[in-house]
């Protein structure tokens, strides 16, 4: 079983590594070349900036400077990596303290709490990271295939199979966290049968006899009736 949530341990702090990085990086989306054979200039924006590099490999990032005039759904996408993030943060903390090969988080019974816990945070924060990456995917494609668009369409940059690839390592991990608990309640506990008290004078006496093996007998008898007479 603890094979199982170390698994569990490491899809989710590598889901949530990708998704710090997939939410730091600038190359949410990139210039399309399909209009042209050469292209000198690239741009590239992300959730914070926007970049713009040449074929002689400099490049020049100007950050957003305020949130008034971003669009919309960037800021919906910014809200709900930064939530991924977060609960992702916290799914890794209580995972550590969930699981069986640790000794901190208190009994047994507490750690499966928390372990579930953590499995549920992992969950949550694969679905944010999901939704926020389709939601960016989604306006990139409508725009590049719209006829009717004339302004400069970008397709789908490096950053958002990082967001996707993280958020689904964020979900198998919860998952295996969660199959563990319920593995764990249904293991079958050892039971010890209790064949009563045996005298000391009984497992002591030994007669002999066919076999030699030990026979018991009354204490009482072993006594006549005039022993004290």
């Amino acid at each position: 079983m603890s094979r199982a949530q170390i698994s569990a341990l490491v899809f989710g702090v590598g889901g949530f590594g990708a998704l710090v990085a997939a939410t730091a990086s600038n190359e949410w989306k990139v210039t399309t070349r399909a209009s042209s054979v050469i292209t000198a200039t690239w741009v590239y924006q992300g959730l914070w900036m926007n970049c713009a590099g040449n074929a002689l490999g400099s490049f020049h990032c100007r950050p957003h400077f305020t949130i008034f005039k971003v669009e919309g759904y960037i800021q919906a996408c910014r809200g709900l990596m930064i939530a991924a993030v977060s609960l992702g943060f916290f799914g890794s903390i209580f995972a550590l303290f969930g699981m069986k090969c640790t000794k901190v988080g208190g009994s047994d019974k507490a750690k499966a709490k928390i372990a579930c816990l953590a499995g549920i945070v992992f969950i949550l924060s694969g679905l944010c990271s999901m939704t926020g990456c389709s939601l960016y995917a989604n306006k990139i494609t409508t725009e590049f295939f719209d006829p009717l668009y004339v302004e400069q369409k970008y397709e789908l940059g490096a950053a958002l199979f990082i967001g996707w690839a993280g958020a689904s390592l964020c979900i198998i991990g919860g998952v295996i966290f969660c199959f563990s608990i319920s593995d764990n309640n249904k293991t079958p506990r050892m039971g010890y049968a209790y064949n009563g008290a045996t005298s000391v004078m009984s497992s002591r006496t030994k007669y002999p006899g066919a076999g030699g093996d030990l026979k018991t007998t009354n204490p009482s008898k072993q006594f006549d009736k005039n022993a004290y007479v």
